[in-house]
């Protein structure tokens, strides 16, 4: 097989030259229409990703073609262990200056920061890390009402203050050179009154459930999504977005073609990097949403199940929930000991990569329920 790159020579180092190798043939973007023009045989053309441009010349030339998924995308989703194990990395070093930031947030009293405030200083312990290439995408700090619009950009006309009883969600993720993230915790200002307490116990329960599952091979992300607005349904409530979509190991936070959402029927393979993050939105009120990442694996065989091939999830994000939020009547005893499970392994992962501040904060962060 050998591969055209269209590209401007003078955009390309000896160093790159070298990495392309003999099988990768360098060609001006100016001869990249008559290349359309030449081929023969049957084209495909993805729809998704490819210009209109590429129909219109395959069309022109007379180039039989049809539209169809690009063959290299699947393959790119499954990440192989090595993209795996670098992605691994990049998200204990991630979760580390997520921990610098909360210990901070928490020496914050009511009344004296505003959502940029927020957004500066996370951006500034990811800096910190000397390893961060850029932010993943715009940071989402939405506190009161605020909280509530799903992918809110917080604006100098918009910057609004932390007061005491507000929540505030936090959407962020770094990009590093070994892997990307992309987190949402859901924090309180002050003393937070028990509604949000129990629509927020609600949306930790879909995220675990999600990050519990276990399923046959076989499955897509239309036939897990309930598990996490199940605990929301049996109140009457729900979230308008999916509950997670694919990310990448360097570049695409947001990566298909895999969903876990009620229109994805591209079913879950091992390797595949997706989000967990249900949600809960009251217009004019708060918002919540709580996000890890996960991998998909081969589970472990059961003793007693049946002969087939069985999936599950791989947590990928370690940072601590906030158990202030939390109402523990609401859990039952598996979604108490996955939490408590959960935390010691923040703990444990995390705490030798901060400063000593920041370790006590996580010691009382991640006590059990």
């Amino acid at each position: 097989a050998r591969l055209t790159l269209f590209v401007d020579p003078a955009k390309l180092d000896d160093t790159v030259r070298a990495h392309l190798g003999a099988q990768v043939t360098i060609r001006p973007p100016s001869a990249f229409a008559p290349a359309l023009h030449s081929l023969t045989g049957m084209v495909r053309v993805d729809p998704k990703t490819a210009p209109v441009l590429v129909v219109q010349e395959l069309a022109e030339a007379g180039v039989a073609h049809d539209r169809g998924q690009d063959p290299c995308i699947l393959p790119k989703a499954r990440k192989s262990p090595a993209e795996i194990a670098a992605t691994s990395e990049a998200h204990l070093r991630d979760a580390a200056a997520m921990v610098e930031f909360l210990a901070w947030f928490d020496t914050q009293p009511p009344g004296t920061i505003t959502e940029i405030d927020v957004v500066t200083a996370l951006e500034g312990f990811r800096r910190a890390t000397n390893a961060l290439i850029d932010i993943s995408f715009d940071t989402i700090a939405g506190t009161g009402p605020n909280g509530a619009v799903m992918h809110y950009r917080v604006t100098e006309g918009s910057n609004t203050q932390l007061e005491d009883g507000h929540l505030i969600v936090v959407d962020s993720g770094g990009q590093y050179i070994d892997g990307t993230t992309d987190i949402t915790r859901t924090l309180p200002v002050g003393h937070v009154g028990d509604e949000e307490r129990r629509c927020f116990t609600r949306v930790l329960k879909g995220m675990i459930a999600i990050s519990r599952a276990r399923f046959p091979k076989g499955l897509a992300g239309r036939d897990l999504d309930a598990l996490a607005r199940y605990p929301l349904w049996l109140a009457g409530q729900d979230f308008n977005h999916g509950t997670g979509h694919g990310v990448g190991v360097y570049l695409c936070v947001h990566e298909g073609p895999q969903r876990l959402a009620r229109i994805s029927h591209v079913p879950l393979d091992p390797g595949m990097i997706l989000s967990n993050e249900p949600g809960y939105y009251r217009e004019g009120a708060f918002g919540i949403r709580l996000e890890n990442l996960i991998v998909v694996r081969e589970a472990e065989t059961l003793h007693g199940g049946d002969d087939r091939d069985m999936f599950d999830f791989e947590t990928l994000t370690w940072v601590p929930i906030d158990r202030r939020l939390i109402l523990p009547a609401m859990m039952d005893a598996e979604e108490i000991d996955w939490l408590n499970r959960y935390h010691a392994a923040c703990r444990d992962k995390i705490g030798p990569r901060v400063s000593e501040a920041a370790r006590l904060w996580l010691e009382g962060a991640t006590e059990p329920l």
